[in-house]
């Protein structure tokens, strides 16, 4: 179970866990002093890369929060300023450690920065890293999901749901599997915990539009929709075995 602290350095409140991190420091937040000091293992390309670390024997992932659509085009990594507990990064973070306690395949959340720009602020979240592990999207160029595969992939959403996690972003870049033949779920900014609803097929139809998408760009894509059938299949019979909670 997470054990939360908090930190003020300067403009950066820092939440962590103490189970991870015996200290904090807002330069683990800088990815130009990461790659100095020769912490940087990589990073993901586009306008919302991911830094991987090592730290000590831990590997982590650090992630800068972008804004998105037009906002995001003037700018760029700010957001209006709100209290701590409610800035983007602190609310994913929270939402992790809750969900990484249910026992969800979730990240597990190690550190989440809030910096005060004046009415702005700017957000960071480290996390663990999950290890030998691949978006879903690109897993399917090389090969396909058996049945059995495609069911356990509905059966995590299913977990998530049932526990009452609104992914709003759920598509095939959002879901992992690793080399142990294990799923899990990441990316939950702007997630939520909700009472049941629509949200939930909201959430299924998002994630079949992913996959359609990607088919259209890529013919050479492993998926179908007896594939799409076969993780509504095993969505539908986790649901039908775990207690849903409101």
């Amino acid at each position: 179970m997470a054990e939360v602290a908090v930190e003020t350095q300067g403009r950066d409140v820092i939440w962590y866990d103490r189970s991870l991190l015996t200290d904090v420091n807002a330069r683990l937040f800088d990815p130009t002093w990461l790659h100095d000091i020769g912490y940087v293992t990589g990073h993901s390309r586009g306008r919302k890369a991911v830094w991987f670390l090592k730290y000590g024997e831990q590997d982590f992932v650090l992630r800068h929060y972008w804004r998105g659509g037009m906002a995001g085009r003037f700018i760029k990594d700010l957001y209006l300023r709100s209290a701590v507990p409610n800035s983007r990064a602190m609310r994913e973070f929270s939402l992790l450690c809750w969900m990484h306690d249910e026992g969800l395949a979730v990240p597990r959340p190690v550190a989440a920065r809030f910096r005060a720009a004046g009415l702005f602020y700017r957000a960071d979240l480290l996390m663990q890293m999950i290890p030998n592990a691949r978006p879903l999207a690109d897993l399917l160029h090389d090969r396909a999901l058996s049945e059995a595969e495609w069911m356990e992939a509905g059966a995590v959403i299913a977990r998530m749901h049932s526990l009452g996690v609104d992914h709003s972003d759920l598509n095939c870049r959002n879901i992992l599997f690793d080399r142990t033949g294990k799923f899990w779920l990441i990316d939950f900014d702007k997630c939520a915990r909700r009472s049941r609803g629509a949200w939930t097929k909201h959430n299924l139809d998002r994630l079949e539009r992913s996959f359609q998408k990607e088919k259209t760009e890529a013919a050479e894509l492993r998926w179908s929709e007896l594939d799409w059938g076969a993780l509504l299949e095993g969505y539908r019979s986790e649901r039908s075995n775990v207690q849903v909670q409101v």
